[in-house]
C-alpha cells in the first residue's frame, strides 16, 4: 500500500465528502479505488501509484449525524502538479458509495513546500537574529572593554591605613580624595588614578600626611553625608579644593561627564570652611559657586543628631558568623542588593537596596541586613524599626555607639 506520508509529500489533496446515509471508513475507500480504477490510464492507476510510492496512504475522516456521514478525504502525492489535479479531479466523479448517493468535492491542493518554506524563513530570521545579537563587537568596544578591566585591576591599598588607592598617588602632584572603594573604582574607570578613598566617616592619618605633600580635592557625594565628611576634612587635613557630584547622586554612580564637570566646578576650602562658619553663626550663606557650572546653593552641615539617645553596647557576634556574612557581603559586591538573614543564617531573600524600606516591613524574623552600600543614618533606622539586630555594610557613616544594632562593615569582618 501507500510508502510515504503527508510529511514527505510534495502534495496533498483536500476533499470533501457528503453520503445520504450510513457508511464507514472501508466503503469510501473501496468506492475511490473501485469507481476510479481504469478511469485514467495505467499511469495514473491509484492502485500502482500507491505501490510505487507516488500516492501515499489515503486518509478518510468521516462523521455520522442524523443519518447523514459527511467528512474529509485526503490524498498525498509525489507526482507533479498536473499529475496530482489530475487524481484529485478524478475523485469528484464518485457519486455512490455502497446504497447510498455520495458527493465528493475538491476543496484545494496543498502546495507542502510552501509551508515548509515559510517554516524555514521563520527559523532562519530567528538565527539571524541570535547571531546579531552574539555578533563580535567592533574595535572600540574590545579596546574600552580591556582598558576598563586594566582600570579596575589597578585599585590598590596604599599606606599604613591600606586605602583603597589608585596607581599614581605617589607620582601625582594633585590628589582626589573620595569617601569609599566604590567611589574609586568608578574614577578609575574613567582614567583617573591619582584616587584614593579615606574608606569611611573618620579621616585617617594618611590623608592627613598626604594633605601636607599634595594637592588634595575632597571629591563627596552629593547629599548630607557629603557635607559632613567636607567639615571633617577641611578642619582635620589640610584641604585645597572641595567638590560635590550633583544632588542626589553618589560619586560611584555618576557618568565621566559629570566627574568632569564636578572636577571644573571646584572652590577652595577656605570657601568651605567659611560657608560652615556662617551657617553655625546662623547669618545667610552666600554662593561661592562662580564658575560656568550650574548654580545650586551648597546645603553647609547641619550638627549631626545621633540614631538613639540611648548607647547600650551593640550586639556581639563570633568568628564563624564573622566568616559568613562575610562571605554574603562578598557575593553582593556590585550588585547594589540586599540580604535579609534569619537567626541561623540563612538567607530569606536577596532584594534590590532601594526595596529594603519597604520589604522589611512585609518580612518577618529578620536578624540581620547585609547590603551592598553604604551604612547611613536613614537605613539604620530603617533596620531598627524592623527588629533586625544586625547590619553589614560596605562602610559606613554611623558611628557604632549611635546606634543599638550591631554595625559592621568590610574592614571589622
Amino acid at each position: 500500500m501507500g510508502k510515504i506520508s503527508p510529511v514527505s509529500a510534495k502534495y496533498i489533496t483536500h476533499a470533501s465528502i457528503e453520503i445520504d446515509g450510513v457508511v464507514d471508513k472501508p466503503d469510501v475507500i473501496g468506492a475511490v479505488f473501485g469507481q476510479t480504477e481504469g478511469l485514467l490510464g495505467a499511469d495514473l492507476e491509484l492502485r500502482e501509484l500507491q505501490r510505487s510510492g507516488r500516492i501515499g496512504r489515503i486518509e478518510v475522516n468521516v462523521d455520522t449525524r442524523s443519518g447523514k456521514t459527511s467528512g474529509m478525504i485526503i490524498v498525498p502525492s509525489s507526482l507533479d502538479k498536473a499529475e496530482t489535479a489530475i487524481v484529485g479531479a478524478s475523485l469528484e466523479i464518485i457519486q455512490r458509495i455502497g446504497p447510498c448517493n455520495a458527493k465528493i468535492r475538491v476543496q484545494k491542493i496543498e502546495d507542502v513546500r510552501v509551508s515548509k518554506r515559510k517554516m524555514v524563513v521563520e527559523r532562519a530570521k530567528e538565527l539571524l537574529k541570535g547571531l546579531m545579537d552574539k555578533s563580535m563587537p567592533d574595535s572600540q568596544e574590545l579596546a574600552d572593554e580591556v582598558a576598563y578591566s586594566v582600570r579596575v585591576m589597578e585599585i590598590s591599598e596604599y599606606g599604613k591605613d591600606r586605602l583603597p588607592a589608585g596607581p599614581a598617588i605617589d607620582e601625582s602632584d594633585e590628589i582626589i580624595v573620595v569617601e569609599g572603594r566604590a567611589d574609586v573604582l568608578n574614577l578609575l574607570k574613567h582614567g583617573f588614578k591619582n584616587v584614593i578613598s579615606i574608606n569611611g566617616t573618620n579621616v585617617p592619618q594618611t590623608i592627613i600626611d598626604l594633605s601636607k605633600e599634595k594637592v588634595i580635592i575632597a571629591f563627596v557625594d552629593g547629599d548630607r553625608g557629603g557635607n559632613l565628611i567636607i567639615k571633617e576634612l577641611t578642619q582635620l587635613a589640610d584641604i585645597d579644593f572641595v567638590t560635590r557630584a550633583p544632588d542626589g547622586k553618589e560619586v560611584e554612580e555618576i557618568t565621566k561627564k559629570e566627574i568632569h564637570k564636578a572636577l571644573r566646578s571646584k572652590f577652595s576650602a577656605e570657601q568651605a570652611k567659611l560657608e560652615a562658619g556662617k551657617d553655625n553663626g546662623g547669618a545667610a550663606r552666600p554662593d561661592f559657586r562662580t564658575r560656568s557650572a550650574p548654580q545650586r546653593s551648597y546645603q553647609a552641615p547641619a550638627r549631626r543628631a545621633p540614631v538613639r539617645t540611648s548607647h547600650a553596647a551593640s550586639p556581639k557576634i563570633g568568628e564563624a558568623e564573622k566568616k559568613r556574612y562575610r562571605e554574603m557581603l562578598e557575593d553582593l559586591i556590585g550588585t547594589r542588593g540586599a540580604y535579609l538573614v534569619d537567626e541561623k543564617l540563612n538567607i530569606l531573600g536577596k532584594i534590590p537596596f532601594t526595596e529594603l524600606a519597604g520589604t522589611l516591613k512585609n518580612v518577618q524574623n529578620v536578624q540581620a541586613v547585609v547590603f551592598d552600600g553604604i551604612i547611613d543614618k536613614e537605613t539604620v533606622l530603617t533596620v531598627e524599626k524592623s527588629g533586625a539586630k544586625l547590619i553589614f555594610g560596605m562602610d559606613s557613616r554611623v558611628k557604632p555607639t549611635e546606634t543599638k544594632l550591631g554595625l559592621f562593615t568590610v574592614n571589622d569582618l
